[in-house]
């Protein structure tokens, strides 16, 4: 690629995607989960006990905030698909060449993703890195098809799953929203001989497809030469849409994100395609790029840092606290919490910038 063309590439650089990504990627390795039920919300004010339920996950029917956090990871992952494919095949890359480098990239995470879960003797399937192997390769095949037919094929994985739940004939797993009894829950036991992993399930990675195809469906949409306003409108009417029809879906599909029913996907879709339009807007049109950029540096080595974090945490875990607890013996323990968690957060915050600012891309 020629230097006139990377600096074109750079001036059209949509930062809404680096943020968006980022921002997913601080909540889910930034020590937020969980930080305010250490504060005993119970004993809190009505905003503290507000915030601990929506960074946390609903037990099994509803939706938190925190629900959302594995969606939007798999939709974003899908809109930066055709920016980063594209360029292979401009640089002449065959369909050939890149299947092989997805195919691998999919292997790579599936097995990193079963280890990281899995122990000696037991298995787990059910993660990020594991179930983006799958979205990622369903919709990288479906990529250069017409926008209709990903869209067609999309809503036919969650119809597939949802046939499936209602009518799985196996005594004991036939039961379609209840915990450990579904469709989901037979095929972890098939997968790891076991059920006992928090009534999430592998099969996820099927109708969660969908958040990675709609996110390409999205980065092609974002790379047409439309005014931004049809782009935003495009994904605001949408969003809206998708998160009234999963709302009103909740009365005979329920809600649930632990099996990922039809309901979820479609309303937690819903909120990937607002909170994109939201992004853009305000990044990209608006021209807001300071506190964005805090967030970007987190996404742009996404996976290692996923994997990578909790190692992280527990060495900066082990190295500040001697110090925390002395500088800060006059405090109380939730004033503790809470500056152990900054302090480590920007630790962390602070090896993705070094990164960053080296040019060090890890890519799985």
């Amino acid at each position: 690629m020629s230097k006139a063309n990377q600096l074109n590439q750079e001036e059209n650089r949509i930062l809404s995607i680096d943020f968006f990504r980022g921002f997913t990627m601080f909540m889910l390795v930034g020590g937020i989960e969980g930080l305010f039920s250490k504060l005993e919300p119970g004993k809190s004010s009505a905003i503290v006990y507000f915030l601990n339920q929506q960074l946390s996950h609903v037990s099994w029917i509803g939706l938190h905030f925190w629900d959302l956090i594995q969606p939007f990871f798999m939709f974003i992952v899908g809109v930066a698909m055709p920016f980063s494919l594209s360029r292979r095949w401009d640089r002449g890359d065959s369909w050939n060449k890149t299947f092989y480098h997805v195919l691998t990239r999919c292997f790579f995470l599936l097995a990193i993703g079963w280890a990281i879960s899995s122990s000696a003797k037991t298995s787990n399937f059910n993660n990020v890195m594991a179930q983006l192997s799958v979205t990622y390769l369903i919709a990288f095949l479906l990529m250069r098809k017409a926008i209709k037919w990903q869209i067609i094929v999309s809503f036919a994985l969650i119809l597939i799953t949802d046939l499936l739940y209602r009518f799985w004939p196996v005594e004991g797993f036939n039961q379609a929203f209840v915990a450990d009894h579904n469709f989901g829950s037979w095929t972890d036991m098939m997968l790891t001989g076991s059920i006992d992993h928090g009534n999430w399930v592998p099969f996820n990675a099927i109708p969660t497809s969908a958040h990675t195809i709609w996110g390409v469906v999205v980065g092609t949409l974002l790379m047409k030469d439309w005014t931004p306003r049809k782009k935003i409108m495009t994904l605001l009417i949408t969003g809206t849409i998708g998160v009234i029809v999963g709302y009103s879906m909740n009365t005979f599909v329920p809600i649930i994100k632990h099996i990922c029913t039809s309901s979820f996907i479609i309303v937690s879709g819903g909120w990937c395609l607002i909170a994109m339009a939201i992004s853009y807007w305000l990044i990209d049109v608006l021209k807001y790029r300071k506190v964005p950029l805090f967030f970007a540096v987190f996404g742009m080595n996404p996976l290692f840092i996923y994997l990578m974090a909790g190692s992280f945490r527990s060495f900066f875990d082990k190295l500040t606290n001697p110090y925390i607890s002395r500088l800060f013996s006059w405090t109380n323990e939730v004033t503790l919490i809470i500056i152990s968690t900054v302090i480590i957060g920007a630790m962390l915050w602070y090896v993705c910038y070094f990164l960053y600012k080296h040019k060090i891309f890890i890519r799985l």
